[in-house]
């Protein structure tokens, strides 16, 4: 049995006016948490319909635990469980109604079909709101109902799109703090996200831009692509600090973080004694300033930029 449950060799997806996919090779393993990340357009929700079967490469080929989506689309489909990213479910229907209707689709029945429901109500916490209607649920107790749903089969597989766009910071950690289980259980995951700490979580991520893969690592080595060393600094004014900085023979680059700055040097240990100098210089207050890792989200910046400056479409 191959070690990849997900193949995809030169996956393309054209519409009449752009292609939205482009010459994707990827392999996930199974039982891997994959992340897909980029901006809006990137092509990660192309990519997530074509390795569920519910759209059809305009070239290339994916293959899902086994199956060609071109030639075995139903095989697939029972061993896939696929989120989109709207609320797909009936909004008219209650907890309870939508759990069986899914539970219809997939052919579960009987002693199978009732421990299941039970499982998954009280897998995300919905036991308590059975009768209550799909449409009257909170965003992120939706999210957790779409995903029951999509469990109720026991796929091999889950395909998530963007789950926990719209919804609160707490039903955000809720939500994966489930996949969280799934993943550690078995499941192999791929869920695309905007959010570039839930990208951190993720075994790998791929970075998608204009519909080409551009990267795809562990997150760390992502992270150790970013140029220099990483200094955070609580300074008052901000904006004042930054002017200061910016084009400094010293800084490689300057940002503004919330409010810190993220000053990027070749040499965090001996460029610290310069940068202070600099905004005392400037009439800046240092008021906390510490040696840190990149984040996700600065390095993703980063392989976007360079691929543009390198004349990357």
């Amino acid at each position: 049995m191959s070690q990849f449950i997900i193949s995809a060799e030169h996956l393309t997806r054209a519409f009449k006016k752009s292609v939205a996919l482009r010459a994707l090779d990827l392999s996930i393993e199974r039982g891997e948490l994959f992340g897909l990340v980029g901006p809006d357009g990137a092509g990660k929700t192309t990519a997530l319909r074509l390795m569920a079967a519910v759209m059809h490469p305009t070239s290339g080929r994916v293959s899902v635990a086994g199956f060609d989506s071109l030639h075995h689309a139903e095989a697939i489909r029972t061993h896939v469980g696929y989120m989109p990213q709207r609320f797909s479910l009936y909004a008219d229907l209650s907890v309870l109604e939508n759990l069986n209707f899914s539970a219809d689709i997939f052919d579960v029945k009987g002693d199978e079909r009732r421990k299941r429901i039970e499982q998954l109500l009280a897998f995300s916490n919905l036991t308590q709101f059975t009768d209550r209607r799909a449409g009257q649920l909170s965003g992120g107790m939706q999210k957790k109902l779409a995903l029951a749903c999509t469990l109720i089969h026991r796929p091999d597989v889950l395909l998530l799109d963007e789950p926990t766009t719209g919804v609160d910071p707490v039903s955000r950690r809720e939500f994966w703090d489930i996949l969280t289980d799934l993943h550690i259980s078995g499941t192999t995951i791929v869920v695309s996200t905007p959010y570039m700490d839930e990208a951190e979580r993720c075994s790998r991520v791929g970075l998608l831009f204009k519909g080409v893969l551009i990267e795809c690592s562990t997150p760390e080595a992502i992270k150790s692509n970013v140029p220099g060393q990483l200094i955070e600094l609580h300074a008052e004014p901000l904006e004042q600090a930054q002017a200061a900085l910016a084009g400094r023979p010293e800084v490689i680059e300057v940002k503004v973080y919330g409010a810190l700055l993220h000053v990027f040097v070749d040499d965090a240990s001996y460029r610290i004694p310069q940068v202070r100098d600099t905004l005392q210089a400037a009439g800046v207050q240092v008021k906390g300033l510490r040696v840190v890792q990149p984040r996700m989200e600065e390095a993703f910046i980063t392989l976007i930029r360079e691929r543009q400056q390198a004349g990357g479409k």
